[in-house]
């Protein structure tokens, strides 16, 4: 018999860089947390913060998003001190092509991971976080019971309708009608019916065709200008609406994002834009919860809570209210001998986003 105790105690070379995370995943979508192993991030504002991690701790990105240690549709974050007085924290969201402006799968794991390691003292049975991230402060509740932690729910910032009923001529698709909103991120948002998609997970390939052709020609056609941020005026995605089959569920959210990645989840920025548009064409009223579930059948439980106004729109603050779990605890290692150390793409759309 051969033993393993040798296996279980290696420890990486003292020149090798070694970074650990804990892994999560909301309603299937994954986040990879990093929790040790890189530099400080410089910086007074998070949105200062991630500009300083893409143009210096970039590797990183590079190494934890990108085969051989992760996938194209691996997404992760960092954690930072708060940059508000009110924030436990602040976190920069990361992906296959660079990096979020917010992410409402991420917070609702990032909420229930501060909890539940204790880097926040939970008030059972329900405990408030307050977070910074690129696009703005947020707000989180983590709902425990008997010690474990049921559901977690966060008020987005402020989520506006910037068209609706846009016209872009797509090759291939010719004339596709669109909405477009902003939920922390801008998404176009289409009817997938009328592009023959029911948003079924059979359809994964075609939609992100689709997804990141629609993308493409409405970047190409229109500007974007975010009222107060410059940094957060771009297209981030496109988002499929389709019926549901399920009882009690409003309708199918599905988002292709950053490079061609397709969301797991509903999208908490992306149904965040959803409430402002229904807002607006005045399909809800505040407080009326929808179910909108994601390509998988994960759902998320959302709200309009307020509504104000917002530079020249008219925006609601989103309520969110979703499930996260913890997959795995990891130390990854970049062996400087290692030609494909910092990672790989095997294809992708290079959108330049």
């Amino acid at each position: 018999m051969i033993s393993l105790a040798s296996l279980r105690s290696w420890r990486a070379p003292v020149d090798w860089n070694s970074v650990h995370t804990i892994d999560m995943h909301t309603g299937g979508e994954p986040i990879r947390v990093i929790v040790g192993g890189l530099p400080d991030v410089p910086g007074v504002t998070i949105l200062e913060r991630r500009a300083a991690v893409k143009k210096r701790l970039d590797r990183f990105r590079k190494v934890l998003m990108r085969e051989p240690r992760g996938h194209r549709d691996m997404y992760g974050c960092i954690l930072t001190p708060p940059a508000t007085k009110e924030a436990a924290f602040g976190v920069i969201f990361m992906h296959n092509e660079g990096y979020s402006t917010m992410c409402g799968h991420g917070i609702i794991a990032v909420s229930r991971l501060a909890v539940d390691t204790g880097l926040v003292p939970g008030t059972p049975p329900e405990t408030h976080l307050v977070i910074d991230t690129p696009a703005g402060t947020v707000e989180s509740w983590v709902l425990s019971e008997g010690g474990v932690v049921k559901s977690v729910r966060f008020r987005n910032v402020p989520s506006f309708v910037d068209a609706l009923d846009e016209i872009v001529e797509v090759p291939g698709l010719g004339p596709v009608r669109y909405d477009l909103a902003f939920g922390g991120a801008y998404y176009a948002y289409v009817d997938a019916p009328r592009l023959g998609l029911t948003c079924n997970p059979s359809e994964a390939q075609e939609l992100i065709e689709v997804g990141m052709a629609i993308k493409r020609e409405v970047m190409r056609r229109r500007a974007i200008e975010h009222p107060f941020q410059k940094d957060l005026g771009f297209l981030y995605g496109t988002i499929f609406v389709a019926p549901s089959t399920a009882q009690r569920v409003h309708s199918r959210n599905v988002c292709v994002f950053a490079d061609g990645q397709i969301d797991r989840s509903p999208t908490g920025t992306g149904v965040s834009g959803r409430l402002a548009i229904h807002f607006r064409r005045g399909e809800i009223g505040m407080n009326s919860p929808l179910v909108i579930e994601s390509i998988i059948g994960s759902t998320f439980v959302c709200t309009v809570v307020e509504r104000l106004r917002y530079g020249r729109f008219d925006a609601v603050i989103p309520e969110v209210e979703g499930t996260a779990h913890i997959t795995g605890r990891h130390e990854f290692t970049i062996d400087p001998a290692d030609e494909l150390g910092e990672g790989f793409e095997l294809v992708g759309f290079r959108e330049g986003v």
